[in-house]
């Protein structure tokens, strides 16, 4: 603190002001607060109890003494609060005055017109380094992000579906001529549009097969398989329509 006393004394200082306001000042500095300087006013007249400003890394601290100087208040202003500062020199003296981003104006005058500027100096100083910490980092000495490269997917060509070769089929209006009554499927068979009949045809008997010569009983196994294949009866009741024609070839 001595060395650090010895850069204000050629500014105006009072040796005894500063080294006193230096020993409170002390007691409430935080971890890595370090003092940049001290202004002290100078009153023209009475300068008994003259009020101070000091200035760290982290903040602004106004001291006013009071009770004939045994105590002192202080009033501190971080840096992150200050928006602005100003020096208006007069004739005795100057007064260094700042802004706070809650709209509040704090000054302090008769202070000696090179400590006023110094202050300043520092100030502004303060507030440069703020800003560059808070703003992004420039184009050079930012981390450009890895290209990431995606491999192209070979898709493998789709083979053409084979073609699907269409069998006309004889389309079967009636169908009830070839299904004898004992070999009739359980559910009832649908078609799209059945041609009216015009008379009912007596069922034939299922001894009745036995009577069909061999061609008529495969012409009859033929429009069994017209009709699986048209959908219009199930594989397992053509299955039981061949078994029976089947038995009497």
């Amino acid at each position: 603190m001595r060395e650090h006393i010895k850069n204000f004394l050629n500014e105006e200082q009072d040796p005894k002001a500063v080294e006193k306001i230096t020993s409170k000042i002390s007691d409430i500095l935080m971890r890595n607060e370090e003092i940049g300087y001290i202004g002290v006013q100078k009153k023209p007249a009475i300068n008994v109890f003259p009020d101070s400003i000091v200035l760290t890394n982290k903040r602004i601290i106004i001291c006013k003494p009071k009770n004939l100087g045994l105590s002192m208040d202080f009033t501190d202003y971080p840096w992150t609060a200050v928006t602005g500062t100003f020096v208006k020199e007069n004739i005795l003296g100057s007064e260094f005055s700042f802004n706070t981003n809650t709209d509040l104006t704090v000054s302090i005058d008769y202070i000696p017109k090179i400590q006023a500027r110094k202050i300043n100096t520092f100030a502004k100083e303060q507030l440069e380094l703020l800003k560059e910490a808070a703003s992004p980092a420039s184009p050079q000495t930012s981390i450009q992000p890895e290209p990431v490269i995606i491999e192209p997917t070979v898709i493998a060509p789709v083979e053409p579906a084979e073609e699907i070769e269409e069998v006309e089929t004889e389309e079967v209006n009636d169908f009830a001529e070839i299904i004898t009554p004992g070999l009739q499927p359980s559910a009832p068979v649908y078609t799209e549009a059945p041609a009216p009949v015009e008379e009912e045809k007596p069922a034939a008997k299922p001894e009745g097969l036995a009577g069909l010569s061999k061609e008529e009983l495969f012409d009859k196994l033929q429009n069994y398989k017209k009709l699986l294949d048209n959908g219009l009866i199930l594989q397992g009741e053509y299955d039981a329509f061949k078994k029976e024609i089947l038995s009497h070839l």
